[in-house]
């Protein structure tokens, strides 16, 4: 470069390194006055002499090492902050699923302790199984007259039976069958409630808790056949197709003969409820001796 140039006629470049030669000059005196006097010991060479900032500083921007270097850290950086933003949102969209999965088993559990604490409707039944068929008594011809007949129970049973009082009867409501008729015998009469021998006395007699006239289960009716009106006593001449036709308070129910059986007095499985909606009719017989039972079954076909 020529001595006599102008330095306003000088370029960046040319500005830049007349700086660093400058610098390198003092830089040298220096290293020189000091080794001069043993203050430092010689260890690169005078190529290597040049600073890194006196570099850097002759290129260009965008060009320097350390831009490349800066740029290398802000992607870097952008790519920490993408991989925490990451786990943010994942932990924060496993904590959503948490709280929701929470309140499920916490209402899960609620539904489970309602259950548990939900009682069980109970169906009243009686104290006391029947052991024999209602309607049993001596015949009216016998010594002593009609009477409950205790000899048909069996005898281990007895005690058990007698040392019972009757069971309270229930107040007649509009469910109950309040009437029977059964137009092939010419029979048309009242039902009470119970089958005891005092109910018995007052027309055909409503088994307690069997069931009440066109409602799913056994309606079953029970009258003697050779006293207190002998209203059973042609029972047996139904046959299958006969229609048996019950009343309460609010309609009327018919039901129609499926059978008619002789059984003995314990065979008390005719007083067991059904799922379909039945009549049950029971009666002593034969007429005048009353050691067995006359059980006519229908079903109801109209309401």
């Amino acid at each position: 470069m020529a001595k006599n140039k102008d330095p306003r006629d000088l370029s960046v470049n040319e500005l830049r390194r007349l700086l660093i030669e400058k610098r390198r000059s003092g830089r040298h005196e220096r290293i020189e006055r000091y080794r001069e006097t043993g203050r430092i010991v010689r260890l690169i060479s005078d190529e290597e002499e040049t600073s890194w900032d006196d570099i850097r500083t002759t290129l260009p921007e965008g060009e320097r090492p350390q831009d490349s270097v800066d740029e290398s850290r802000k992607r870097g950086k952008r790519v920490v902050d993408g991989f925490l933003l990451t786990v943010e949102i994942l932990a924060v969209l496993g904590l959503i699923f948490v709280l929701f999965n929470g309140l499920d088993i916490l209402q899960e559990l609620n539904r489970e302790v309602a259950l548990a604490l939900e009682q069980p409707t109970l169906t009243p039944t009686p104290l006391i199984r029947a052991v024999v068929l209602p309607s049993g008594h001596t015949p009216p011809n016998s010594p002593g007259g009609s009477r409950p007949n205790i000899e048909e129970i069996p005898e281990h049973l007895q005690p058990v039976v007698q040392s019972y009082g009757e069971i309270p009867i229930p107040t007649q409501g509009p469910q109950h069958a309040i009437r029977l008729q059964i137009p092939k015998i010419n029979q048309d009469v009242p039902v009470v409630e119970g089958d005891g021998w005092e109910q018995l006395k007052k027309g055909v007699g409503h088994h307690i808790n069997s069931a009440n006239p066109g409602e799913s289960g056994n309606v079953v009716l029970s009258a003697h056949n050779d006293i207190h009106g002998e209203i059973f006593r042609n029972l047996d001449q139904l046959e299958v197709g006969d229609l048996v036709i019950l009343f309460s308070e609010r309609q009327s129910y018919t039901y129609v003969v499926e059978d008619v059986l002789i059984v003995e007095p314990t065979q008390v499985e005719f007083l067991e409820s059904t799922s379909e909606s039945k009549a049950t009719l029971i009666s002593c017989y034969p007429y005048l001796v009353d050691n067995k039972r006359i059980v006519v079954i229908a079903n109801l076909i109209d309401s």
